[in-house]
């Protein structure tokens, strides 16, 4: 594991602990979304700044490398760097690529002991802090000179972006950018047409999808190719039918409960599904969507910035942003991430960099981004009115209602976990055989699962 470098400080154990108790406080459930202070968006950047007690100049002259995906928080970060620069005087060259690429080159790139990029965004947790790559932040939080944790304002953010980041023994390596979680978008034009209404469960889910499918457009359309990236939606079936990824440090998705949640799945997509719905990553639910070439899709809540955009949807007008469906008397469980940005554990930039990343997180650069339809981690910026007529009043409160219903836990004990890459992999094999109708359910979850479990023994 990664130790602090001397630069960061170090505080006493007391300090520690009452840190991390700070970080675990705040309420049981997402905090209730208040109406801003009038002319919050009317308010100089360069003065919001100010009331920080953080020499923002402490690093002027030096240069720091950003790299990530091609992304929302990307699109809405790139246009504020100029701002960051003339705050610190630090510059930030920034290289943002397909998340495929981006996903595949990075950990080898960090594999290989590169002191670039500098600051990252990242997915694959227990990877990451297994391999040493990472460098823990909780010190630096501590440092005065780098950070005025009041300004900062930590109970400003989402209740599942102060828990997500914690390692298990109370350190953190990484910052949320962002929150999202598995939304349900609806053509409602589509279900008008059968005078059909918002499904609810999975069995009704099934039902409309089959109802309103024709020979042009799709009842649903869902990820379900072979690779990890493609997880997400069907994560949240399985934890919505009661199961877990993993258990006892074994793959569990060979459960019964996991088995039915991936029958439902294929079942979805082999009856209502489109044409070749076994090669469909994110991107093609999305054009899908955006096309109404599909009646129904389930992805990430952060679609809705581009749904919602007449310019690049067919639907925006008539989209609409609902919960993920539920098995019939339970909840509904959706899977929800938070995209963090990391620090290289080899960089020679380390507090310039922490630097960056709390300013991209702070409540004034959140309430810009957020302004240009981003879903960051706070809930003032959730609240404000730039985000609501950029992402759409309707899906903020379907992505929060998402948000809430998920499990921190079930999600962070997947994506934390140091084989999550080939345990995911593994998973959206079998998945992908059951959406082809390779396989039934039944034996392509035991054979991924024991596939899985072979890695994880190594």
């Amino acid at each position: 594991m990664a130790q602090v470098g001397s630069s960061s400080g170090h505080p006493n154990p007391a300090s520690r602990r009452s840190f991390i108790k700070m970080l675990g406080a705040a309420g049981a459930v997402v905090p209730a979304l208040t109406a801003l202070p009038r002319g919050s968006f009317a308010q100089d950047p360069s003065a919001a700044f100010a009331n920080a007690s953080i020499d923002w100049k402490q690093f002027a002259g030096q240069t720091i490398t950003l790299a990530g995906a091609i992304h929302p928080w990307s699109n809405a970060i790139t246009p504020l760097l100029p701002g960051f620069t003339s705050l610190t005087g630090i510059t930030v060259d920034a290289d943002f690529q397909l998340e495929t690429t981006y996903m595949g080159a990075l950990p080898i790139r960090l594999a290989r002991g590169s002191t670039t990029p500098d600051v990252f965004m990242f997915t694959t947790y227990g990877q990451g802090i297994s391999a040493g790559w990472l460098e823990p932040l909780n010190n630096y939080y501590l440092n005065r000179s780098l950070t005025d944790i009041a300004w900062y304002d930590e109970d400003d953010l989402l209740k599942t972006a102060r828990a997500f980041p914690l390692w298990s023994d109370g350190e953190r390596y990484a910052i949320p950018i962002t929150s999202e979680a598995m939304t349900l978008f609806i053509n409602k034009h589509a279900l008008a047409a059968g005078n059909l209404p918002v499904p609810q469960t999975f069995d009704e889910l099934l039902a409309t999808a089959r109802a309103v499918k024709t020979s042009e457009v799709s009842g649903i359309a869902m990820r379900a190719q072979a690779s990890f990236n493609s997880c997400p939606p069907a994560l949240g079936f399985v934890f919505s039918y009661g199961g877990a990824m993993v258990k006892d440090n074994k793959a569990a998705f060979d459960s019964s409960d996991a088995i039915a949640a991936v029958e439902m799945y294929g079942q979805l997509l082999n009856q209502a599904g489109p044409f070749g719905a076994g090669s469909y990553e994110w991107y093609h639910v999305l054009d899908d969507f955006l096309q109404g070439r599909t009646a129904i899709a389930i992805d990430s809540s952060n679609f809705a910035t581009d749904i919602s955009n007449p310019a690049k949807s067919r639907v925006a007008s008539h989209a609409g942003y609902a919960a993920f469906p539920r098995l019939a008397g339970r909840a509904p469980v959706p899977f929800m991430s938070h995209w963090q940005a990391c620090i290289n554990s080899k960089s020679r930039n380390k507090r310039a960099a922490f630097l960056f990343l709390l300013w991209a997180t702070s409540r004034p650069t959140s309430l810009r981004t957020a302004a240009a339809g981003l879903a960051t981690t706070r809930v003032s910026a959730w609240s404000s009115e730039g985000f609501k007529t950029a992402f759409g009043s309707e899906a903020a409160t379907a992505a929060l209602t998402n948000l809430q219903n998920a499990d921190v836990d079930r999600a962070k004990a997947i994506l934390f976990h140091p084989q999550s890459k080939l345990i995911l992999d593994a998973f959206m094999i079998g998945v992908n055989e059951v959406v082809s109708g390779a396989k039934s359910a039944k034996d392509a979850m035991t054979r991924a699962a024991a596939q899985a479990n072979a890695a994880i023994r190594g």
